[in-house]
């Protein structure tokens, strides 16, 4: 078995994946309620959040598994906040030794892009690897508050990066419109409650790079527009127009995430589509990435819910996707997704 461990920001988890099996455990605690009168993520408390945690969340993990059955500890180990980050990787040392279990460093969004596939492997473990050779090469785009990428899953299983943003990541772009919308951390999620009501068209804010061939995103422009917008409307109109702004908002980021998607497919060959990271949960990304995959008769993937935002299980599901033997261990064209490292071999 893999114990898995997430610690790169405001949740601090654990994980037992059997790769004859599937998950043993899960076990997470959320911090929003602590961050949320800052309005957003406080290092310092989130660390010491961690080292608070993690104990009672170990014994959890104790009373299902023995360290004896466990062949490697996946740890985060990065990018994150670094002292939040720290807290993990110490824990993850600490065991190690006193385990006699090698432990191994996951890059946290090579744990974003392969967690489309848990559901595959939920499904039949162990004809898994068999089935994902014939859904290669996969398209995945990787949505959350702190990075927007669209890559590609090669043969190989090495990790292509197509297009990034060069300024915010859509999820810091929808909890800031929040922000200046007066909603509460996290906002992002918040926003979408109140568009369910609102007209996506009442207004038309900025889509960068709609029409050039460049692979990137942008959302720093929309943001200003939304805070310029509400510079020259009245509190009345704000109430009244409220989930009009909010949907016409949100449209702008979905419309920019799902026409790149688009792009990307129209200029190669995919065999699958997915979708991963916090935003995935969207509703409104979800539906239109369905649409999506099925004007391309392709089957999607779409991140569970409980692997789509920070989370030990994807950590420890990316560690035995690493230890397959078709996985090359080379930096693949950008450092944010290069294979995972070896932290230390316990002795």
């Amino acid at each position: 078995m893999i114990l898995g461990i997430e610690s790169s920001c405001d949740e601090s988890a654990l994980a037992v994946f059997d790769p004859d099996v599937g998950f043993c455990g899960e076990w997470v605690h959320s911090q929003i309620d602590l961050h949320r009168e800052y309005g957003g993520v406080v290092p310092e408390l989130a660390s010491r959040e961690h080292l608070e945690k993690f104990p009672i969340l170990l014994e959890k993990v104790l009373a299902c598994v023995q360290p004896n059955d466990l062949r490697e500890i996946a740890v985060t180990s990065g990018p994150g906040l670094a002292p939040c980050l720290a807290l993990g990787i110490s824990l993850a040392r600490s065991l190690g030794i006193a385990w006699n279990v090698p432990v191994r460093g996951i890059n946290h969004l090579r744990g974003h892009a392969f967690s489309a596939f848990i559901g595959l492997h939920n499904k039949n473990p162990i004809q898994f690897h068999e089935r994902l050779a014939d859904l290669l090469p996969h398209l995945g785009l990787l949505v959350s508050g702190g990075n927007t990428l669209l890559f590609e899953i090669r043969e190989d299983l090495a990790i292509h990066l197509i297009a990034q943003t060069v300024d915010d990541a859509a999820g810091e772009a929808l909890d800031k419109g929040a922000k200046l919308l007066g909603l509460d951390y996290p906002g992002g999620a918040l926003l979408e409650k109140h568009a369910i009501d609102g007209d996506p068209a009442w207004r038309e804010f900025p889509r960068a790079f709609a029409r050039k061939p460049e692979m990137r995103f942008s959302f720093s422009g929309l943001k200003t527009s939304l805070r310029y917008l509400l510079e020259k409307m009245s509190d009345d109109e704000v109430e009244d127009h409220f989930t009009d702004l909010c949907a016409s908002y949100q449209a702008a980021v979905m419309d920019q995430l799902v026409a790149k998607s688009f792009q990307a497919l129209d200029a190669s060959s995919y065999c699958s589509l997915g979708l991963s990271g916090g935003v995935a949960n969207n509703r409104i990304l979800r539906s239109r990435f369905k649409e999506l995959a099925q004007k391309e008769s392709l089957p999607l993937f779409l991140a569970e819910p409980r692997h789509s935002g920070d989370n030990a299980g994807m950590i420890a599901f990316a560690a035995f996707m690493e230890s397959h033997p078709h996985t090359i261990d080379k930096l693949q064209d950008h450092v944010v997704l290069q294979p995972s490292l070896k932290i230390n071999e316990a002795t």
